[in-house]
C-alpha cells in the first residue's frame, strides 16, 4: 500500500470538519477530487492507521433466544461505537450523532505523530520559481503578527493568489482550492507546510500547533533546539 498526498489532505480535512457530518460527495467537492479518489484516499488512510472505522456491531439477542428471532423482516438495528476521548454527555448531541454517523474518523495519535515526525519525509517540499499565489507556511495567516513584515514570502502558485512570493509545490494539486473553502484546513496544509520548507523557529511552533490542532488531548511535545 502506497500513500498518496491526497491521502494525508483527506486525513487533515477531517479534523478541520471534527464532528461534523460529512458525504463522500461534499469530502469530494470541497478538495476539488473525484468521488472515486475521495473513497480511495480514506480506504488507505484507514490502511495506513491514519483514519480510524466508526464500527458497526449488532444487538446480542437476548438470553435463551434463537438466533432466528430477529427475524429477517425486521433488520436488527446498527449502532456504532464513538471513541471515548470525551465523554457523551459533554458533547451536544448534534455533534454526538454526526460523528456516529460519520464512516470514519481520524486516528488523533497516529495522524499527529505522522504529520509532526514523518509525513515532510514522504511528501518533501519543493521550492519553486517566484509567484504570485495564496501564502503558505509562516506567510499564512495562522501565523498572522508573529513574523517581522519583510521576510521571504512563501506561496502555492495560483491564478486567483494576492501575494508574490517564492512558489511552494502544494501537497496536492488541489490543496490552494481547498484551502480557500475551510480556513481550518487551511490553517493544517499551512503548518504543514512550515516543517517543511521554514527555518527552525517556524519549524517549532508548526509542531506545537499542528499537535494542538490534530490532537489536543496528547501531551505537548518538548520544545529542544532546532537547527535550520
Amino acid at each position: 500500500m502506497h500513500l498518496k498526498p491526497q491521502d494525508f489532505v483527506v486525513a487533515l480535512k477531517l479534523v478541520a470538519w471534527g464532528n461534523q457530518r460529512w458525504t463522500y460527495a461534499q469530502l469530494a467537492q470541497e478538495l476539488g477530487l473525484s468521488a472515486s479518489e475521495a473513497h480511495g484516499a480514506v480506504k488507505r488512510g484507514m490502511q495506513a492507521g491514519l483514519l480510524l472505522e466508526n464500527r458497526a456491531t449488532l444487538p446480542q439477542p437476548m438470553a435463551g433466544a434463537p438466533v432466528s428471532a430477529l427475524g429477517v423482516q425486521e433488520p436488527a438495528g446498527i449502532y456504532r461505537v464513538t471513541r471515548k476521548r470525551v465523554p457523551r454527555h459533554a458533547q451536544p448531541l448534534d455533534d454526538v450523532a454526526a460523528a456516529t454517523d460519520n464512516p470514519v474518523r481520524p486516528h488523533a495519535h497516529n495522524l499527529a505523530e505522522f504529520a509532526l515526525h514523518g509525513a515532510k519525509y514522504a511528501f518533501p517540499g519543493v521550492r519553486l520559481p517566484l509567484a504570485v499565489g495564496v501564502p503558505t507556511s509562516h506567510s499564512a495567516p495562522v501565523f498572522a503578527g508573529i513574523f517581522a513584515p519583510g521576510s521571504t514570502d512563501f506561496v502555492w502558485p495560483h491564478p486567483n493568489g494576492t501575494v508574490r512570493g517564492v512558489g511552494v509545490k502544494p501537497l496536492h494539486p488541489s490543496v490552494p482550492f481547498a484551502a480557500m473553502q475551510d480556513a481550518k484546513l487551511y490553517d493544517l496544509l499551512a503548518l504543514f507546510d512550515a516543517l517543511r520548507v521554514g527555518k527552525a523557529r517556524e519549524r517549532g511552533m508548526a509542531l506545537e500547533q499542528l499537535q494542538a490542532l490534530i490532537d489536543p488531548d496528547a501531551p505537548r511535545p518538548v520544545k529542544g533546539a532546532l537547527r535550520g
